[in-house]
């Protein structure tokens, strides 16, 4: 459970393995703890305190639904910020026996830091958390956190400081900004790189005006990207609308009320570090509170090649975990083809890893459907593969997983998402590895495969029969004109046949 300034969220993630783990139950409520705080000394007022009360109590029920074996809840800088915060969370211990750990704005940073370092495709950069009270920073350098702030910023804060007051707006902006900079100027000055990652509602809700307002094809959040440049008038003419005029930003309403300080605070932070790009996340501290302690032992880093969105997707879907031992095979088999045909394709296999993460999940959609298996799995990858990859990636995958048949190319889907992926050309050549890896593998047991590609013919040679691999690889089409040769081992015995 995380308690802040204005909203408290309950999230409930199952584990399925050592590494995988996904989540199963999101509540969410508004309530504003901190309203009326910050012009009252920084005073929890009644209001705020008896929806925070109910909301902790609508959520302990849910927690004792779901069985759930353990519970953590923090809060943020509304209670840490209260002379009453204190009180507040001793009186929720006696009342409904929770307990609140009321954590820093430094600990907060380290928290998102924790969840983006290990669900966002990245290897360094500055990440952006704005909350009702405060903006909580960290610097990733090369996958480790370096080092992480909180700023008095945050949009609660400011809405009551100066946007509810009765003046006009660009007086409130101009107040509002004054008071911004004055706050930045205690960041330590190598908090600065050119690519941020927006954490927290307001940036989630300005990346989804953007994913709108650009037509862009995947509806998924998390690891969205954007060029900063691109979107700087967007960002500039939030603040100065009227409540009124938001909705010509395609905008959610629900964060109409604090999204016009929050867009001004993610300004002028972007700006003030020297921000180019930004990397959208959908995860943050809750996240970073449970990889905390499922990542204990490994120094909250998951090891190197392990993507837990791809182990969660096998542990629940894939039916044949037990024969994970021949992946390897598969790989392996992939690899060496996608090597012979470089003479043809030339890329210098610049889609592997994309390539290997699809042969992982190849058999994801059997065990839902038998007959529409690959439709299933490209519907379980678009979905599920959230944490790791870029945008790009999760398309790229999701494809190859769908595109398995005679036909190297489905076009409605390539229709759909042809911004995200690479040349028709190379995304041919990539479903035929893919598929010609799939029909040998499935069709073989403990084969030794090997390939040559001269002369414009593919001579495939097995140790091992290869008679209903044949018959497929024979309807398979081909990216460009060349011969398949298949020269495997025969091993009927002609001395028995009928009788004989």
């Amino acid at each position: 459970i995380d308690i802040g300034s204005n909203s408290a969220r309950l999230v409930i993630f199952e584990k399925s393995s050592h590494y995988g783990f996904h989540l199963i139950c999101e509540q969410k409520s508004k309530v504003r703890i901190g309203q009326g705080a910050y012009e009252k000394e920084g005073y929890l007022q009644p209001i705020g305190i008896e929806r925070a009360f109910l909301a902790l109590q609508s959520f302990i029920n849910t927690i004792q639904k779901y069985r759930v074996h353990k519970t953590i809840c923090v809060a943020t800088s509304a209670l840490r910020d209260a002379p009453n915060g204190r009180q507040f969370t001793q009186w929720i211990k006696k009342e409904l026996n929770l307990s609140i750990k009321i954590i820093d704005g430094k600990q907060e940073a380290r928290f998102g830091a924790i969840a983006v370092n290990n669900l966002l495709p990245l290897d360094s950069a500055v990440t952006i958390d704005i909350g009702g009270g405060s903006s909580d920073m960290a610097l990733i350098e090369k996958g480790q956190i370096v080092d992480t702030f909180s700023l008095n910023l945050g949009t609660v804060r400011l809405k009551e400081l100066f946007f509810d007051k009765e003046c006009p707006v660009e007086e409130s902006h101009t107040k509002a900004r004054e008071f911004i900079r004055k706050e930045l100027s205690r960041l330590p000055e190598h908090f600065r790189h050119s690519f941020a990652v927006g954490i927290g509602g307001t940036a989630r809700t300005l990346s989804k005006g953007i994913m709108k307002r650009s037509g862009h094809p995947l509806d998924k959040l998390h690891a969205f990207t954007y060029e900063v440049d691109k979107w700087s008038a967007y960002f500039a003419n939030i603040p100065l609308s009227s409540a009124k005029g938001l909705k010509k930003f395609n905008l959610k309403k629900n964060r109409y009320d604090t999204i016009r300080e929050g867009t001004l605070i993610f300004q002028e932070i972007l700006a003030c570090i020297g921000a180019q790009k930004v990397i959208s996340s959908a995860v943050g501290v809750r996240e970073g509170v449970f990889l905390e302690q499922m990542l204990r032992n490994e120094g909250h880093r998951f090891p190197k090649d392990i993507n837990p969105s791809v182990i969660s997707i096998l542990d629940r879907f894939h039916p044949l975990t037990k024969l994970e031992r021949r992946n390897r095979g598969k790989l392996k088999m992939a690899s060496h083809l996608y090597s012979v045909m470089q003479q043809e394709i030339g890329d210098a296999k610049k889609y592997e890893t994309q390539l290997n993460w699809a042969l992982k999940l190849s058999y994801i959609g059997k065990i839902l459907n038998i007959y529409s298996s690959h439709q299933t799995a490209f519907f379980i990858a678009i979905q599920e593969l959230n944490y790791g990859f870029t945008h790009e990636e999760i398309v790229l995958i999701s494809s190859l997983l769908r595109m398995h048949g005679k036909e190297l190319l489905f076009p409605p889907l390539i229709e759909q998402y042809a911004t995200l992926l690479p040349p028709i050309q190379t995304l041919s050549w990539l479903s035929f590895i893919y598929t010609l890896t799939i029909f040998l593998h499935e069709n073989s047991h403990s084969a030794q495969i090997d390939f040559t590609y001269r002369d414009q013919t593919l001579t495939i040679t097995s140790d091992q029969p290869l008679y209903l691999a044949k018959e497929k690889i024979k309807k398979l089409e081909k990216p460009v004109p060349f011969a398949i040769i298949i020269k495997d081992r025969n091993k009927i015995p002609h001395n028995r046949v009928l009788g004989i």
